[in-house]
């Protein structure tokens, strides 16, 4: 008796969590998406031909018949992305983080690397790299491919074997400022700082529908207010929530990890408050779209996670290929993780603040124009 009323109820368990599609979707979608997504770009199956490439900014300043060899050898390379500029060109990218890698080849460089391999008392050419401090692994990379590149032009030129360096390598992190140290806690804290303040979003928008299950709406609408005036009062709420979430994340950053808004802080705090709009709108949409609480939350979370995942708050998208960095344009959480960026630990002015919070108040505006078209308010 005991044994059959304990699988009576197991069976029962299962047929309803069985009976909600769409929990099932999301409970084996969610591991199964995440694990191939991370394994994709971090080696795969070992064959893939569309690896990301790294950007590189190579000023050539020598302008000699060896320097332009070396710059001809890493247009060529396919681990890189080669971006021919001036000196100041070149940090600028960086500092942007236009370019992970700035390459700058000094005048005299090709003389002197082959006078110091024919006089070893001959002094050594310096060749300077700076690079973005959130991007060290390309800076190595970066710089031993170049190092390659440079002996393997030398010893064409010589028509010799392959030389030890006759060079100097000088490689200097360009953050916002002299004496200015990376903080990686500034792009942990935006990342993160996002990603919950998005879940903040989303469940006030489930709470909006248990709000409609429970009759409050009704109740809403049977005052004198106008719909206008209900949706706007919870687009307002759930920007505030989400903009005190991320507001919160960044003052204990600040406090604990000393980050700094190294830029522009107005730049900062438009950014701030476009991605809560955003947010805001995303949590009504919810509400205008989902059938349930129960499987909104489950739709939601999966499409939050998404976001999150595709827009660098987990890992950079610069580890992405380079088809799906040029995806992510259209994800929010991009905007908003490289605008927080931007006007943190990258200290750029106000002038890299405006397509960030620009392009956040158009996703605000198409989620909430959906939500309103969507909006069922016959079931309030």
């Amino acid at each position: 008796m005991g044994l059959t009323a304990f699988l009576a109820m197991v069976r029962k368990d299962l047929l309803l969590f069985m009976s909600d599609r769409r929990a099932v979707i999301v409970a084996f979608a969610v591991p199964i998406f995440i694990g191939s997504f991370i394994g994709s770009i971090t080696g795969g199956s070992g064959n893939r031909s569309d690896r990301p490439r790294v950007k590189v900014a190579i000023a050539d300043e020598d302008g000699s018949t060896m320097s332009k060899a070396i710059v001809a050898n890493a247009l060529a390379d396919a681990s890189l992305t080669v971006t021919a500029v001036n000196g100041a060109e070149a940090k600028d990218r960086v500092r942007k983080g236009d370019s992970a890698v700035g390459i700058v080849i000094p005048p005299g460089f090709g003389d002197g690397s082959l006078q110091a391999l024919r006089n070893r008392d001959a002094a050594r050419p310096q060749l300077s790299i700076f690079y973005d401090p959130s991007r060290q692994i390309e800076a190595q990379l970066a710089q031993g491919v170049m190092t390659q590149h440079i002996i393997g032009a030398l010893s064409t030129a010589l028509n010799l074997p392959r030389p030890s360096p006759p060079f100097t390598v000088s490689t200097e992190p360009l953050t916002s400022g002299d004496n200015v140290p990376y903080n990686g806690y500034a792009h942990a804290f935006a990342g993160m700082g996002i990603q919950f303040l998005l879940f903040s979003a989303l469940n006030l928008g489930i709470e909006m529908l248990v709000e409609r299950e429970k009759g409050l709406w009704s109740r809403l609408r049977s005052a004198p207010v106008s719909r206008f005036l209900i949706v706007s009062a919870k687009i307002a709420s759930i920007t505030i929530i989400s903009l005190m979430t991320l507001l919160v994340s960044f003052g204990f950053a600040m406090f604990m990890f000393k980050v700094r808004i190294a830029g522009s802080v107005i730049g900062f705090f438009a950014v701030a408050i476009a991605c809560s709009m955003m947010a805001a709108g995303f949590g009504l949409l919810i509400a205008a779209i989902g059938n349930s609480p129960k499987t909104a939350r489950g739709v939601s979370t999966l499409a939050t996670l998404v976001m999150v995942m595709l827009g660098g708050a987990w890992v950079p998208t610069f580890v992405f290929p380079k088809w799906l960095q040029n995806v992510t344009v259209v994800v929010p959480v991009r905007w908003a993780v490289d605008g927080l960026d931007a006007t943190t630990w990258r200290g750029l002015g106000l002038s890299s603040a405006v397509m960030p919070t620009l392009a956040l108040l158009g996703f605000a505006a198409v989620f909430t124009a959906i939500s309103l078209a969507r909006f069922k308010w016959e079931e309030a």
